[in-house]
Formats: structure tokens, C-alpha cells, sequence
């Protein structure tokens, strides 16, 4: 299900009509189309900062017609793009169905006949996009999709920004989600090529996240867990048997000692598949309203992607569980955007609580209770009584920072932001009141009431998702939803002037 469209946003591409939003990510947003015979698709438009880049239109181009050779019975079909549109946009098949990452995170870890599929049809996809001279370069559980026929694997190879390698040295920073990311990714030295064995060792940590729910090198921080890819063996705890051992060689440190796709998959085909125990979840069947929708990008969990160069690896070796806050430069990374997936509401007149002259409560409408952030440590539901609990809605353009009437040591203003979770959502944290990707909120009119006649709104991170709530851990988090609804709508209750 597509949000509307918001005023710039294009209402037609080519010979495509732009129905709506599906999501945004660090190289762009991703719309809903339609071509004339009225079938749907997913447009991804290039973010200008890339798009003036003479050497990314070149890549950009070479790499659309290298991807339209990939057969399409297991990924999203690319249909077609104009790397010459300013800004340049790519269009693929709309694959309508949920993750990997939405499965795992709602069902729990797979096993049986449902986990051998999954490997086996993440491999069938590889075969194909490396046949056809593509390197996916961000596998993980969000680019997996169940759709009617079984699993497809989107987001492969196309419209990415440059990275280090021998042909593109435009950065030394590298761009993917830490937890997926070969060693060879941290490799410092400029002449080093990143080429499919990578895409090989992000199949072996997919295949143990859909295993188990976590990735095999899980760290505190994207640091602690780059540092356990480059020096530690996985923990490859809960698999067994033949699928153990192929995920083991998929995810050595040496390229050269990993399968080929097309050496993995004949050797999952040779695997007598394990039953599965009574009430193990099998593979989804489609749904007309899938919690993710089949565009070029969109996980739940485990698809925080982090800009990492080699110099924070190394740093983290000395300072431990370093803590990568939203407010490092994520200019390249995909997950990162100056605007939030709903469509932002107008601007207030003076004098209310979203022109920031009121202090509020941010009342949860779903659970009853109110946000609260303490002084230190991460934002948590309360009953509102304490000071903890009031904020200010600070206008920054149509964004707006949402700051805590208490202030925190040496009298210094503390706001809500984002701290980034390498192997799970991100966290809603204490931190000052900059303007940054990891301060600036959406607020958006969800539509509704609560339980006395307020009006709600969601809150979302332009960068990293939407503000939910997690029942079982009874935690606030932030989480990017790609086509699912938010599942948490706030009001606000008014505390009094400024």
C-alpha cells in the first residue's frame, strides 16, 4: 500500500504514471507506478547528489543494461530506466509480498522444508544475477521477498553509490549493512575488487538470520560487528547438519575459499531436506496487503545500514562497543534521506503545540501511557507525571525537533534522537539538540482519535524509520516499514505555554 504523493514528487516518469510513495532510502525514493495497460511497478528515483555524478550516470547505465540480462523467475525484473533524466530513475517489477526480515520478525525463525526453500531460492537468484555479470552488493533479509512463486530477490546491483574498488575510488567509505558485509568490504587498500564471493558470505549471514533471528557476527555497535567479520569465526549456533557446513564455507574470510552461486546451489539441491517439527512456520503465501512491499529496499530489523570506513573499524578495536549515532555522515548510505515515508502535515499557525510556543505530553495512543525520556539511557512509556515526560515540538523547516523540558548536565538541552542498531531497530535515545538526521522527526496526521477526541499523528525519522511500539519487549523503537502501516499513533496533550 502506497502513502500519497507530496507536492514536488513527480506525477509522471516516462510512460509511467506515479501513483504514490512506497519508501525513501539514501539513494532516493521509490514510488508507485503504473505503465498504459494499467500494471504496476516500482520506480526508484536517484537522489540529486548522486546524479550529478558524470562517472555514477556512467556505472548507472552500464549496470541497467548488464541487469536487464538477469532472468527474472527469481528477482525483480528490472523494466526499464533513463540514466539521462535529471534526476535519473530506475523501474522494476513490483513484487507485492512481505521480507524475510518481516516474516522472521512476526513468525520467528524458520526451519525444515521453509528454511531449505529460502536458502535455496536466495541461491537460485544469485546463480542468475551473477550469470549475468551483476554483483547484488546489499543482500540481506529486507531485499528478500516471498511473493506468489516463491522467493524473489530485489535492490540487486543497480543505482548504488560508488564504493571502493579498483574501478571506482570516488570514496573510502563503503556502503552496505554492516552484518551482511564480507571482509573484503573493510579492505583499506584501493585496489581491492568487491565481487560476487561478497554477495556469497551475505547469503550464508541471510541464510542464519532466517535460521535463528540473528546474524553470525552480532556486535554492540556496526564497529564491534565489522571487527568480528574481519577477526572472528560466526556463531552458527542453532544450525546443523549440511546446511551448517554450506553456510560455514560461504562465510570464510577468504574469498577465494567460498562457493560459487552456482557451486552452492547445486550443493543445496543435493541436500535431502529436514523435516520440519509440528507448528514451524512455512513460507508466507501472498497477501493482497503485505506488512512489505516489493520495491528496492525496505527491511524491518536487521537492515540498518551503516557508513563505515576503515578508520571507525580500527577505532573501535581501542574504545570497544563503540555506539555509531545517527549524526555520523550517512550521505551514501541507503537508508538515509532528508524526509520520512509519510507525507508531512502543513504548517501550523502560531500559538499551538506543533508551532512550538506548548509544551506537551506525546501520549501513545495504542498503549495508553506516555513518552518519556530520562536522563540517561534510552525513551520509555510511563504514566507522564514527571518532567521527564514534557516536550517541546520545535519547528525545523517541515521537520521538527522534539525537545525535553528538562535539561540534562551542565544545564545542556537534550532532544529525542535515533541511535542505530546494527542487528536490530533503532533505539529512540537522549542526545543534543543539533539538527541532524538522528534529531529531525515527521509528524503526520495518522487520521484517527484517541480515547478522548485528539487528533493522532504518527512520528517518524526522515532517516530511519517510523516510532512503534514492541508489545513483548514493551520498548519504543524506530523501524522502517517500507509498504506496512505504523503501528503506533501519538497525540498530544497540552502542558502549558513555553
Amino acid at each position: 500500500m502506497s502513502r500519497p504523493l507530496r507536492p514536488g514528487d513527480p506525477r509522471r516518469l516516462g510512460g509511467y504514471e506515479v501513483l504514490g510513495r512506497l519508501g525513501e532510502g539514501g539513494m532516493g525514493t521509490v514510488f508507485l507506478g503504473q505503465d498504459a495497460q494499467g500494471h504496476q511497478v516500482a520506480i526508484k528515483v536517484v537522489r540529486a547528489e548522486f546524479a550529478t555524478e558524470d562517472e555514477y550516470r556512467r556505472r548507472f547505465r552500464s549496470e541497467v543494461n548488464r541487469a536487464k540480462q538477469v532472468p527474472p523467475f527469481s528477482t525483480a525484473e528490472v523494466l526499464g530506466a533513463d540514466p539521462d533524466h535529471d534526476p535519473p530513475y530506475l523501474v522494476v517489477e513490483y513484487v507485492d509480498g512481505p521480507s524475510l526480515a518481516t516474516v522472521v520478525r512476526d513468525k520467528g525463525p524458520m526451519t525444515g522444508a521453509a528454511l531449505q526453500s529460502v536458502a535455496v531460492g536466495i541461491a537460485t537468484a544469485l546463480t542468475a544475477i551473477h550469470g549475468a555479470g551483476v554483483i547484488h552488493r546489499d543482500l540481506k533479509p529486507g531485499n528478500v521477498l516471498f511473493a506468489l512463486g516463491g522467493v524473489k530477490v530485489i535492490d540487486f546491483g543497480i543505482a548504488q553509490p560508488l564504493e571502493l574498488t579498483s574501478q571506482h575510488t570516488a570514496t573510502n567509505h563503503m556502503v552496505g549493512t554492516v552484518a551482511y558485509m564480507a571482509p573484503e568490504r573493510f579492505e583499506p587498500d584501493a585496489r581491492t575488487i568487491v565481487g560476487f564471493p561478497a554477495d556469497i558470505f551475505a547469503w550464508g549471514a541471510v541464510v542464519m538470520y532466517a535460521a535463528t533471528g540473528r546474524t553470525p557476527f552480532a556486535g554492540e555497535s556496526a564497529p564491534a560487528t565489522a571487527m568480528r567479520i574481519l577477526t572472528q569465526p560466526p556463531d552458527l549456533t542453532g544450525l546443523d547438519g549440511p546446511l551448517r557446513d554450506l553456510v560455514a564455507r560461504a562465510l570464510a574470510k577468504r574469498a577465494a575459499d567460498r562457493p560459487t552461486a552456482r557451486e552452492l546451489l547445486d550443493a543445496l539441491l543435493a541436500v535431502q531436506t529436514p523435516p520440519a517439527p509440528t507448528g514451524t512456520q512455512t513460507p508466507p503465501a501472498p497477501t493482497g496487503t503485505p506488512p512489505a512491499a516489493g520495491q528496492p529496499s525496505r527491511p524491518a530489523r536487521n537492515r540498518r545500514r551503516v557508513l563505515i570506513s576503515v578508520t571507525a573499524v580500527l577505532a573501535a578495536l581501542g574504545i570497544g562497543a563503540a555506539i555509531i549515532l545517527a549524526t555520523a555522515h550517512r550521505g551514501d548510505s541507503p537508508t538515509a534521506s532528508s524526509s520520512a515515508s509519510p507525507a508531512p502535515v502543513a504548517m501550523p499557525s502560531k500559538g499551538t503545540i506543533l508551532a512550538g510556543t506548548r509544551h506537551t505530553l506525546l501520549h501513545m495512543s495504542e498503549i495508553d501511557r506516555d513518552l518519556e525520556l530520562p536522563l540517561d539511557g534510552e525513551a520509555v512509556a510511563s504514566d507522564g507525571t514527571g518532567q521527564e515526560a514534557f516536550f517541546t515540538l520545535v519547528p525545523s523547516g517541515v521537520d521538527y525537533l522534539i525537545k525535553s523540558v528538562l535539561p540534562g548536565p551542565d544545564n545542556a538541552e537534550r532532544c529525542l534522537g535515533v541511535r542505530l542498531d546494527p542487528d536490530g531497530p533503532g533505539e529512540l535515545v537522549a542526545t543534543t539538540c543539533a539538527v541532524s538526521k538522528a534529531t529531525l522527526f515527521q509528524i503526520d496526521k495518522a487520521g484517527g482519535k484517541d480515547d478522548k477526541g485528539r487528533a493522532t499523528y504518527f512520528i517518524a525519522s526522515g532517516s530511519y524509520g517510523v516510532v512503534q511500539w514492541d508489545e513483548t519487549e514493551r520498548k519504543v523503537y524506530v523501524e522502517e516499514l517500507g509498504d506496512g502501516e505504523p503501528g503506533l499513533s501519538f497525540s498530544f496533550v497540552d502542558r502549558g505555554p513555553v
